[in-house]
């Protein structure tokens, strides 16, 4: 297997602007991303048809917000319980840290192969280059992992990585990737990465891995999966290293069982996940499968900071990736425009939390409609909309001349009950002017930028 590649990707080009644009553009990438949208709405429908979905989401919230609340508490029994189980425990208080305590990890044991599962909080902290600076080798095997990977890519999409390919994109990659035609049938495509990813199930030295849930009273850890792949990568290398961030943990049973039932609910729209891995320390004696040794690396990298703030409740998500399925303008640019492992509104929220308001990430609040689906589609009941906003406060975005006379304009005019209602006149009176069939398809001067994508109702209701 040519596995030489390195998974470590390019530097995301452009700005923001340009990578929106050059997304929007890219017809095939908005067709690829519509038809799977559809197919999550139609599933979530069924869903919400079958099930007390809007009781089970004020549940989750309740849990969500406990565990966040109790936070410190739970972290000191989790790491009491791993160590009880025969587990190793690592606080990294950044990605660095964590990165670091891996590599470490790796050497110490004099690895080489490293199979990894999915994982977004290692995305996050770049592990990956980590290891491979190292002088490591690292082979994703989730096959979306794998198919972006090879590509070079980062994911677009915390469920579905390469949601923004189809299947006459992947087949070529791994016609590339082998250097023979591969098919370009599902179960094709499937096979070959079945074949090509077995040898480093059986070969590889370590295996890395998230965390979806961990279980405060037992030191359990939950691995959610619908391919068997991360089964493989936690149970056959002699390491295993989970990485997770803190945020990442309940009290209970009852609670991690309500949690694990809305997840793939909420991400596939389906009752439940093909696989939920449970995996409590490392393999005891007389047992036959499991890692000779278990690390939980409990990523802080800025989430204790968020804890009694205003947004605090991000801490709550749970990675199901709902609210990007239903955001228009993921649906219209996919997650590589926003050059950060958390794409969609909770990316748009989460990332320049993380990352700092000086962070190129600071104008990706901006990037949504602000039209509230994001609200409705999170089943731990986030209120992403508000969220938004109040990120978007948080930055001052450089106004051009332009812009800046044009709100003093505005601001004047409304101060006053005539200027507000002249405004308004005027304002109906021109885009009934401009509006054909109840609708403004092309606004003229600065505002043909925002009826380039959009449409605009020249009267109240549409018609």
């Amino acid at each position: 297997m040519s596995a030489d590649r390195p998974v470590s990707y390019p530097d995301v080009a452009g700005t923001l602007r340009q990578r929106t644009r050059e997304a929007v553009a890219d017809a095939e990438l908005v067709g690829n991303l519509r038809a799977s949208a559809d197919a999550w709405a139609a599933g979530r429908t069924r869903m919400e048809e079958q099930h007390a979905f809007a009781a089970m989401r004020e549940r989750a919230r309740q849990i969500r917000t406990d565990a966040v609340g109790r936070l410190p508490e739970l972290l000191r029994r989790l790491e009491s319980e791993v160590r009880a189980a025969g587990g190793h425990v690592y606080f990294a208080a950044d990605g660095a840290a964590a990165c670091a305590y891996v590599v470490e990890v790796a050497l110490a044991r004099g690895a080489r192969l490293v199979a990894k599962s999915k994982s977004m909080a290692t995305e996050e902290i770049k592990l990956n280059e980590a290891l491979e600076e190292a002088g490591l080798r690292v082979v994703e095997t989730d096959l979306g992992e794998w198919i972006l990977q090879l590509a070079g890519q980062h994911p677009s999409h915390i469920i579905a990585p390469a949601v923004h390919l189809n299947r006459g994109q992947v087949a070529d990659l791994f016609a590339a990737e082998s250097g023979r035609p591969v098919p370009r049938e599902r179960e094709a495509l499937v096979a070959h990465a079945r074949g090509r990813l077995r040898e480093v199930f059986a070969s590889a030295d370590i295996g890395v891995s998230g965390v979806n849930l961990a279980v405060a009273e037992t030191g359990t850890l939950c691995v959610v999966e619908n391919e068997g792949n991360c089964r493989l990568v936690t149970a056959l290398p002699p390491v295993h290293v989970a990485v997770m961030g803190m945020e990442r943990i309940v009290a209970g049973w009852d609670e991690a069982a309500h949690l694990l039932e809305v997840l793939p609910m909420a991400a596939i729209g389906d009752d439940a996940a093909t696989y939920v891995n449970l995996i409590t320390g490392p393999r005891r004696a007389g047992e036959q499968d499991g890692p000779e040794e278990l690390h939980l690396v409990i990523l802080d990298g800025g989430r204790s900071a968020l804890r009694g703030t205003e947004f605090e409740e991000v801490l709550n998500c749970i990675r199901c990736g709902a609210c990007l399925y239903s955001c228009p303008v993921w649906r219209s640019v996919g997650g590589q425009a926003y050059a950060s492992p958390y794409s969609g509104p909770i990316g748009a929220v989460l990332t320049p939390l993380l990352e700092g308001p000086t962070s190129p990430s600071a104008e990706l609040p901006f990037l949504s409609s602000l039209c509230g689906s994001c609200d409705d589609a999170c089943p731990v009941g986030i209120p992403l909309h508000d969220l938004l906003v109040r990120a978007r406060a948080r930055v001052r975005p450089p106004q051009r001349r332009r812009e800046r006379a044009a709100f003093r304009v505005w601001s004047h005019l409304w101060r006053g009950r005539v200027g507000y209602w002249a405004s308004r006149v005027a304002a109906r009176v021109g885009l009934r002017l401009l509006g054909r069939r109840g609708w403004v398809h092309r606004l003229p001067g600065p505002g043909a930028a925002w009826t380039s994508q959009r449409d605009l109702p020249s009267r109240w209701p549409p018609t």
